[in-house]
Parts: structure tokens; C-alpha cells; sequence
């Protein structure tokens, strides 16, 4: 595959591997099946795996440590911090707050080095701003990080346009994180013009709208109980069959190509700039697979266009979080 560059510091594969699904939020997954999967995704072409030191929490880095043993000059490794946990309960329960003071930066990130048994972190980003610290008391201990060579790149999350610069301020910012896909379109009006004025990577997560825009799910009911998706609107019955036309027609757009609907949603991502790249979760191998050639569809202006204009945020039914989620989204 042809890399794209973050920042000046790195390149990557187009289609990364968003790792969260195989320790967190969306049920789990057998731990020898992850880690076939994770080494599947290097044979393939894949570079660039995401994580955080809130997925599991801490058991995805873990994951990922194993999984990399002995492969760590093949895999650009990005986690996230900016929390603080109990130590007690699991997932979000063990979840008190917000933390980025440069004594909780520091201190997490050489709990995520332990983890993931490297000695390097490839992009470190802040997960959420932390309303409580200023951002470039944050940014500045990031920057001590990469002055000591334990972090190559910084990147941020979920940030608005006035973060981004303040930050990249400070010391240069090479990734911005945020939801990006055919319904969730936010970061083209303020965020996507910055990084590109500034130089900056954009790395879009759920470029899939967590599974509904690959056309095979059609009600809440195939989630396991424990699937966090169950919380979101955009997964609650109502939503889910009034988005089912959208759906309906990306499929159809889909088969006129010959390919799936999960394809199509994947390379509309990837033509909206070669600055983006994505990074799609995926548990199973043929998944994985599928989504990697999505990274060679090649799709015409007016292929574009018609699939933008067709299944657009503006049609969508239910928001992207829960208000309570919507709360920690800096903007």
C-alpha cells in the first residue's frame, strides 16, 4: 500500500487497525484470535495500530505488547491517554474522571511503555481535553516525552479548531483524531482546513459509524449484552430502522461496484484527502482482509458525489454519542 504521512515524523499504512474491540467496549475478544489477527494485519500491509491505556482498561496495550514481540520494527504503534481509574470494577466503571496534569501525562505514559514492551511510543495522544488543564500545561509535558525519546509524535483527540492551534503552539501536533465517516462529518468545517493549514494528519476512527454503515447489521438485537454500542442513539431500534434506507442505498451503489458496502464507506474516507487515513476495528481475519483492499478502490468524482450526497450526516437519525459522551467532545 501507499503511505500517508503523519506529521513530518511519520507514514503509515492508509487503512490502519483500530484495536479497541478486541479488549473492550464491543465484547471482547479470545486473546489467541486477537493476536492472529493483529499478525495477519502486518503480513497484509498494515502499519499503523491504534489503542489506549482506557481500552480494557490497560488490557488492549497489554494485548498489543504480546502481540508485537518481536515485530516491533514492522508496526507504527499509537495509544492514547487522560483519564484516571479505580482499582476496582471493569471498563468504564473503573473510569473517575479526567486526568491530564504532566504528572498524570508522564506517569501513564510509562505505565503504556511497561505494556506494550517497547521503548518508544510512535504517536501519543491526549484521548479527551481535560477542561480542568490548560492545554499547553498538557501539550508541554507531551513535549517533554519526545525531548526524552519515549514519544515520537504527539497527536490529539476529539479537539476543536482553537485547541488544535494552541497546542501545535507549543510543540508540533502530528495527528488529530476524531469520528470521521459518510455520517459523521463534523471535522470538514473547522478541523480537517486546520490540519491541512498546519501540516497536520488526520486519523479517522469509526470510518465505519461502528459497523451500521457496513449494511449487516439491521437491529440492536445482533449485539451481545455487553456491546457499549447498545448506549449509543444511532444504535437504538427507532434510529437504526429509520436509517435503514441510507443503508439501502449504499448497498446498491455497493454492488453496482461489484464490492461490499463496508468497501465503499471505507474508500470514501480514504478519497477525502491524502492526508486521512483510517482506522477501522476489526476482530475477524476476512473483515480485516476486506477492509485493507478497500485501500486500492478507486472511485470517480462523480462516484463521490453521488455517494456524499446519498448518505449524508444531515439524513441521519440519532447523534453519533450519548449527551453524556457529547460532554467530553472539546468544541
Amino acid at each position: 500500500m501507499q503511505l500517508r504521512r503523519l506529521g513530518r515524523e511519520l507514514k503509515v499504512s492508509p487503512v490502519g487497525l483500530g484495536c479497541m474491540g478486541m479488549s473492550f467496549s464491543y465484547g471482547g475478544q479470545e486473546e489467541r484470535a486477537a493476536i492472529a489477527t493483529l499478525h495477519k494485519a502486518i503480513d497484509i500491509g498494515v502499519t499503523h495500530f491504534d489503542t489506549a491505556e482506557l481500552y480494557g482498561p490497560f488490557e488492549n496495550e497489554r494485548l498489543l505488547g504480546k502481540a508485537f514481540k518481536g515485530r516491533r520494527g514492522k508496526v507504527t504503534i499509537a495509544t492514547k491517554f487522560g483519564y484516571k481509574y479505580s482499582d476496582c470494577g471493569k471498563g468504564f466503571d473503573r473510569v473517575l474522571g479526567l486526568d491530564s496534569t504532566p504528572e498524570n501525562v508522564k506517569a501513564a505514559a510509562e505505565a503504556s511503555l511497561k505494556r506494550l514492551n517497547t521503548d518508544v511510543i510512535d504517536v501519543y495522544y491526549q484521548h479527551r481535553v481535560d477542561p480542568a488543564v490548560p492545554i499547553e500545561e498538557t501539550v508541554g509535558a507531551m513535549a517533554d516525552l519526545v525531548q526524552a525519546g519515549k514519544v515520537r509524535a504527539l497527536g490529539l483527540s476529539e479537539v476543536s479548531s482553537g485547541t488544535i492551534r494552541r497546542a501545535h503552539a507549543i510543540h508540533p501536533i502530528s495527528a488529530i483524531q476524531s469520528e470521521y465517516s459518510l455520517w459523521s462529518r463534523e471535522p470538514e468545517a473547522d478541523v480537517l482546513p486546520t490540519c491541512r493549514e498546519l501540516g497536520i494528519g488526520f486519523v479517522a476512527y469509526s470510518p465505519l459509524g461502528r459497523g451500521l454503515l457496513t449494511g449487516t447489521m439491521d437491529q440492536p438485537g445482533a449485539l451481545s449484552k455487553e456491546d457499549w454500542r447498545l448506549t449509543l442513539p444511532r444504535f437504538q431500534p427507532g434510529n437504526m430502522d429509520a436509517n435503514k434506507d441510507l443503508l439501502k442505498t449504499l448497498a446498491e451503489i455497493a454492488a453496482m461496484k461489484g464490492v461490499s458496502a463496508a468497501q465503499i464507506s471505507l474508500a470514501w474516507v480514504l478519497h477525502q484527502g491524502d492526508d486521512i487515513v483510517a482506522i477501522p476495528g476489526s476482530r475477524k481475519i476476512h473483515h480485516l482482509k476486506e477492509n485493507v483492499q478497500a485501500g486500492f478502490i478507486n472511485l470517480s468524482d462523480a462516484e463521490i458525489l453521488e455517494i456524499s450526497s446519498a448518505i449524508s450526516s444531515d439524513k441521519v437519525a440519532g447523534k453519533r454519542y450519548s449527551a453524556s459522551d457529547l460532554d467530553h467532545i472539546d468544541g
